[in-house]
């Protein structure tokens, strides 16, 4: 039988702030692929990597989908089965996918927008910290 457990509160609204950050990024970018080609190939145009932004962005396309399937995955279960596996896989994907997109603003040279990954970054390895 399963039963809604509030024990991992804390850990569940972390999971769900991820979520929403991310499904939200996710969706942006399928479906409005030309702009978002055309808004990273603008942020890089100067860059070492202004050639392959297409496949890094279905790179972090690929990490963005992982880390949504984990938090969703991880949510249900923290919730009804008091299980973390896929939770903490989610805060790990989260802080991969972010560290990914910390490599691009410092590569494009955007500083304010490496120091805004901050705040989505202390709070995916605080979501690590308490399901570890």
């Amino acid at each position: 039988m399963m039963k809604l457990s509030f024990e991992n509160l804390p850990a569940i609204l972390i999971l769900t702030f991820l979520l929403i950050t991310f499904v939200i990024s996710l969706i942006e970018k399928l479906f409005d692929w030309q702009n978002t080609v055309n808004y990273i190939t603008e942020i890089f145009k100067t860059s070492f990597i202004k050639t392959i932004v297409k496949p890094l962005i279905a790179i972090l396309i690929l990490l963005e989908s992982l880390t949504s399937f984990f938090l969703v995955v991880g949510i249900y279960q923290l919730s009804f089965f008091n299980k973390i596996e896929s939770a903490l896989l989610g805060c790990v994907f989260s802080s991969i996918s972010l560290i990914y997109m910390l490599i691009g603003q410092r590569i494009a040279k955007d500083y304010p927008g490496a120091t805004s990954l901050t705040v989505y970054f202390i709070l995916s390895v605080f979501g690590v910290y308490l399901l570890n």
